[in-house]
């Protein structure tokens, strides 16, 4: 590096770390903090609910939901339900669900309320104002994500990349490699963003033994993204119970049948998906699935 430096200093390109690749990089270190924020808020609201509604998991399908935020807001303990009957709870239900909730689900709660019995304990003025100042937390944080994302869609724009065609991948996982990635052109090749990722297998041994392990080198960050991009290539559908990427899908099969563990087969998949990322952002191309 020093002989570098000193010899072929007119040959290198200037630095210029400030420009979208950096942009999109500080967006996306923005939303992390922004989503560790909101699963450490969800799980203090799941704490707390749980004092006041002991059946509060039947209540709603998502206790972070648009209605049910407004349900925990409005009626953060059952004492402030006291006097409320069915019909004005689906009122309110309805108002904040599109009409999605009704006189059905105003009974259910109800029910379950007087089957929970008195939950009311000391200082439960307290204990109301957390759960409301909780929800304040999670909504802004939601708030804020979405703000995010909306600059991450006008940056990811500039650069006219079509990541999102491939199964798997959004805008926001998109994102996220190209702030791993950076300007795919310094890598010279796929295999080099393999190591950077840590996906390439590390040839240990010595003398004529000598065996390939999993990597725990490279960018982290960047394998788990890989890592999770090759789980969802071999998921299948719920309803259909059909591969979502049957290509990936029989390959990993294949990989299974030649004797490879579970783990292995996935790191196979995942090398595959270097190639196929570092291609397409290197020619601006979309993906096409191999028949």
């Amino acid at each position: 590096m020093a002989r570098v430096l000193r010899d072929e200093l007119h040959h290198l390109p200037d630095a210029n770390p400030m420009d979208i690749y950096w942009a999109i990089s500080q967006l996306v270190t923005t939303r992390r903090g922004l989503v560790k924020g909101l699963s450490s808020h969800v799980r203090k609201l799941h704490q707390q609910v749980a004092y006041h509604y002991p059946s509060y998991q039947l209540f709603f399908s998502e206790v972070e939901g648009k209605t049910a935020l407004q349900f925990w807001k409005t009626y953060p303990a059952p004492h402030h339900l006291d006097g409320v009957g069915a019909d004005k709870l689906a009122e309110f239900l309805r108002s904040h669900s599109n009409n999605g909730l009704s006189t059905k689900k105003a009974k259910q709660i109800l029910a379950l309320i007087k089957q929970d019995g008195n939950t009311r304990r000391e200082f439960q003025e307290r204990r109301d104002f957390n759960v409301q100042s909780i929800v304040r937390s999670i909504v802004f944080n939601q708030e804020e994500i979405a703000r995010v994302d909306e600059q991450l869609k006008e940056q990811m724009s500039e650069l006219n990349l079509k990541l999102e065609t491939m199964s798997g991948i959004d805008l926001v996982t998109a994102a996220y490699f190209v702030a791993e990635i950076g300007n795919v052109h310094r890598f010279e090749s796929a295999d080099k963003l393999a190591k950077y990722a840590g996906v390439a297998p590390l040839l240990i041994g010595s003398g004529d033994n000598h065996r390939h392990r999993k990597s725990k080198q490279g960018d982290r960050d960047l394998h788990e993204l890989f890592e999770q991009l090759a789980v969802r290539q071999i998921a299948v559908t719920r309803g259909k119970k059909e591969p979502r990427n049957p290509y990936f899908h029989h390959y990993y099969e294949q990989k299974l049948a030649a004797g490879k563990t579970k783990k292995q087969a996935l790191v196979c998949i995942m090398r595959k998906l270097v190639n196929i990322i570092y291609g397409m952002m290197k020619d601006g191309t979309a993906y096409k699935a191999p028949p």
